[in-house]
């Protein structure tokens, strides 16, 4: 399928109801494929929006262990999943009180014009950053890395030796030209749905792996026991505690596409049960990788996780089951990207050409905007040392921003007097709660990198 694919179809009429459009585009066309559609299923429903949580952000989870400790850093993760669940109760309870079927038409509800360009600003910042720390996995993986002196090899350079075509650069070009590319091309997201099967099951494949390599070698006593409780010594590291907020916000962030998902069910009505079973399905993973992770590779835990399968396992078939692991996740990014990709495209689409036509209708217009976002992720993810620094800044402005502070703000607005006490005191919590953990956290992080940029004496 090509961008010449789908027959052009004209805008509706601006009105009220546009503020719908910023995720939520609704056209003659999709009103045509609806008549055709008999409504997404409980199950398809939930997959769906397990596939827009789980991503690059289970990759970063061990290293949150290696801070925080197995106690803390478990406990943080279902702390994240329940206020995860309160934020998108928010979201649908005050969208069926003010009949708006988008998170940008709540937004722009409750705070007008201004919160829907507010919305599309956080979905452009945290989608490019996600999309960005997917690139720099892929070529961890599959082109190594060097941190702290020490290179840690990829793949193709383990298979082939090093040449310029398996170098990072000519890696990240040729499956920028050869996948992510070809795969924008889609107009529609229902294209990509094989796609988004396989990535989930290459990334059941990478979790099984990673679960037997640690019990077989936890078994053997080939690992230590987990550090169970953070190690603070000083000032500095109890901030450092706060730097791992932003990663497990981004871990959680799945908002923008919840209306969706509510609006393609047969039973709408399904969406509550829907959120909480793919939340408890991705906390459920994200536990598990980060026990077997960290247990893995204890304090040599990097920031991205797969880099550390380049080492001696110690079990037979370790250098077989590095590489699984590692391509199959580099394959899963793969596949996951243009599904982060679509949504990211209509939102600048609208920010930036919010009374042209719909994007459908002009090949050269969604053409230039494919390959412009294409080459600013790929141009961040060769310039961005690491998914640690990507995570951080995504998660301390946008994800935090779609994950709390805007439903928090559409609760504490309640233009229809539909919050509750308890609703009130939960959406300040969760601004205080964002603000102070994410400045701290931003503090941690400049205060780190000016020390470690000082000259010495």
């Amino acid at each position: 399928m090509t961008i010449q694919d789908v027959a052009p179809i004209p805008r509706r009429c601006s009105s009220s109801s546009d503020f719908q459009a910023p995720l939520l585009p609704q056209t003659q066309g999709d009103e045509a494929a609806h008549e055709e559609f008999n409504g997404a299923s409980f199950t398809g429903a939930v997959f769906n929006l397990a596939t827009t949580i789980i991503g690059a952000g289970i990759m970063a989870l061990p290293a949150t262990m290696k801070i925080l400790g197995l106690v803390l850093g478990i406990t943080m993760i279902v702390v994240m999943a329940f206020l995860s669940d309160a934020s998108i109760e928010f979201l649908l309870r005050f969208s069926k009180v003010k009949k708006s079927k988008s998170y940008g038409g709540l937004m722009g509800e409750s705070f007008g014009k201004a919160g829907r360009v507010l919305l599309q600003v956080a979905v452009l910042v945290n989608n490019i950053g996600v999309l960005i720390v997917y690139m720099i996995i892929i070529g961890d993986v599959l082109a190594g890395k060097t941190e702290d002196g020490v290179h840690h090899y990829g793949v193709l350079e383990g298979w082939f030796g090093h040449h310029w075509w398996n170098g990072r650069l000519a890696v990240l070009l040729i499956t920028t030209l050869g996948v992510f590319a070809p795969l924008a091309c889609y107009k529609r997201i229902d294209s990509l749905r094989y796609a988004s099967a396989v990535s989930v099951a290459l990334a059941v494949v990478f979790l099984i792996i990673t679960a037997g390599i640690s019990i077989m070698k936890f078994i053997n006593g080939g690992v230590a026991m987990p550090r169970l409780l953070p190690d603070v010594s000083d000032l500095t590291s109890f901030l450092n505690l706060f730097t791992v907020v932003p990663v497990l916000v981004t871990a959680f962030i799945c908002h923008y596409n919840v209306h969706s998902i509510q609006n393609e069910l047969d039973d709408k009505s399904q969406i509550k049960p829907v959120v909480r079973s793919a939340l408890m399905l991705c906390s459920s993973v994200y536990i598990m990788i980060s026990i077997f992770g960290f247990l893995l590779f204890g304090d040599d835990t990097l920031d991205d996780v797969l880099s550390n399968f380049d080492t001696d396992l110690g079990i037979p078939l370790g250098s077989v089951l590095n590489d699984a692991v590692r391509v199959s996740y580099a394959l899963h990014l793969m596949l996951v990207f243009p599904i982060v990709f679509y949504p990211l495209r209509i939102n600048i689409d609208g920010l930036l050409f919010p009374s042209a036509p719909s994007l459908t209708t002009s090949n050269v217009r969604f053409g230039c905007l494919s390959a412009g976002l294409i080459s600013v992720i790929f141009l961040g993810a060769n310039c961005i040392p690491s998914i640690w620094d990507a995570f951080q800044f995504t998660g301390a402005t946008a994800a935090v921003c779609l994950g709390f502070i805007f439903p928090a703000s559409i609760i504490l607005k309640d233009r229809h007097g539909k919050a509750t006490s308890r609703d009130t005191i939960l959406a300040v919590f969760m601004i205080v709660l964002a603000v102070l953990a994410n400045a701290i956290a931003i503090y941690s992080d400049a205060y780190a990198l000016f020390k470690k940029n000082a000259p010495r004496e």
